[in-house]
């Protein structure tokens, strides 16, 4: 499109339902034609049994994974612009956002789920939008049974900044919030 700049959006990918819902929920909400789709997928080895077999293997099953996703893009939208990246590296999203932060990324989508590894950057960190430099969404999936109630873990906020951190359920999302341009802000 003429006069729009492209953006690199980020979706990690993870072997969870609610990864895979975070990626249509970029698809169909986010992304614009001609912008770059960026699948990551972060495998963590332990050091002490970190053979050559098991990292190959673990590199591997990523690829594949990330291949599923990709199949979810092509099925999605024609033509999509996509790059997939497997990468060795932490369970605490240090890799992740080293790597957002050196693509430029516009966006991070993240599925967000009890193992998700945003609960674990938000215990070490603060602010962890400073740690990204980008808009990160948490797309997270309607509880399976309303009639039960849970409770989810929620991740501080630092008040003092305008937040780039959405969290969106998208049982409860409302369509107009995005045709703003402010959609992402909180």
């Amino acid at each position: 499109m003429k006069g729009m700049d492209v953006r690199k959006i980020v979706v990690v990918v993870e072997d969870v339902e609610a990864a895979r819902t975070a990626l249509k929920w970029a698809l169909h909400n986010l992304l614009r034609s001609g912008d770059f789709l960026t699948l990551l997928h972060v495998f963590s080895s332990s050091s002490n049994s970190s053979s050559m077999e098991k990292l190959r293997l673990l590199r591997l099953n990523g690829f594949q994974l990330a291949l599923s996703f990709k199949d979810i893009c092509n099925n999605s939208f024609f033509n999509t612009n996509v790059e997939i990246i497997v990468t060795k590296g932490d369970q605490e999203g240090g890799t992740i956002a080293a790597l957002v932060r050196e693509m430029g990324a516009f966006a991070l989508v993240v599925g967000l789920h009890h193992q998700s590894f945003l609960y674990k950057l938000a215990m070490a960190h603060s602010n962890i939008t400073s740690k990204f430099n980008c808009k990160v969404l948490a797309i997270k999936e309607p509880a399976a049974r309303p009639a039960r109630r849970t409770r989810a873990m929620p991740l501080p906020v630092d008040s003092s900044t305008s937040m780039d951190f959405s969290q969106i359920e998208i049982a409860t999302l409302d369509l107009r919030v995005l045709q703003g341009p402010r959609y992402a802000s909180t």
